[in-house]
């Protein structure tokens, strides 16, 4: 399938369930072509909201953690150009787990999930995004050093600062592009995630985490933002 010149288009990677699932269902509420992946035997749910969509909802199968699985789909989807490329997918450890008491099996999962992958999946991408076009990833509130001033879910804190860090370098690699680069932060929000105690509903949190990127369309550079446009310290 083409996409129509007339609407935009995003590429949602880790979609099938919570924040993920939820951007897809607001940016198709928006006008937006959307495709949006989940890992295999992951997509259900978007299969079937996909059947009422005449088309505008497009999934693919990817574990960003196999590169094989990545240059695939990038194969796949090789000859179409996105306004966006947003990359969501991301796991957390026990919450009351610590680096004295992590195995390193455990540590190896969560940074290759949440930091590597999604940078060698922006890497392999990025060609796809329009000049102009925006590359975002989740971050969270919890990658900011200044903000850690209780020790709380330090893995996964981690793996977010390293994130945050992997794309400043690839920000200061491509200094000159024009394309806006963003770290959103959702805000501690219930889903399967987050937890029954979160703050916020997915209400509260995506759609003015959608209009804060896209009131940064078109301002390049690297910006840490959380769902309310709220800069985040580092």
């Amino acid at each position: 399938m083409q996409d129509n010149s007339a609407q935009k288009t995003v590429l949602l990677i880790g979609a099938s369930r919570g924040l993920g699932f939820a951007m897809v269902e607001e940016y198709l509420k928006r006008g937006w072509r959307v495709i949006a992946t989940g890992r295999e035997g992951s997509t259900e749910k978007l299969r079937q909201l996909s059947a009422g969509t005449q088309g505008a909802l497009e999934v693919e199968a990817v574990d960003i953690t196999i590169p094989d699985q990545v240059a695939a789909l990038h194969g796949r989807l090789m000859d179409r150009r996105l306004d966006v490329l947003f990359v969501n997918a991301g796991v957390k450890n026990d919450d009351l787990e610590t680096i004295a008491d992590i195995s390193t099996e455990e540590f190896v999962r969560v940074m290759v999930t949440n930091s590597l992958s999604p940078m060698r999946l922006i890497e392999a991408f990025q060609d796809l995004v329009q000049p102009a076009g925006t590359i975002g990833v989740m971050s969270s509130g919890q990658g900011s050093l200044t903000n850690n001033t209780n020790g709380n879910y330090e893995v996964y804190r981690a793996s977010k600062a390293a994130l945050n860090m992997l794309m400043r370098s690839f920000a200061a690699r491509h200094r000159d592009d024009a394309r806006t680069l963003l770290l959103m932060a959702p805000g501690w929000v219930r889903t399967d995630m987050g937890g029954p105690d979160a703050r916020l509903s997915i209400a509260e949190s995506i759609p003015n985490l959608l209009s804060t990127m896209e009131a940064y369309e078109g301002r390049s550079g690297l910006h840490y933002l959380d769902y309310l446009g709220r800069v985040v310290p580092w």
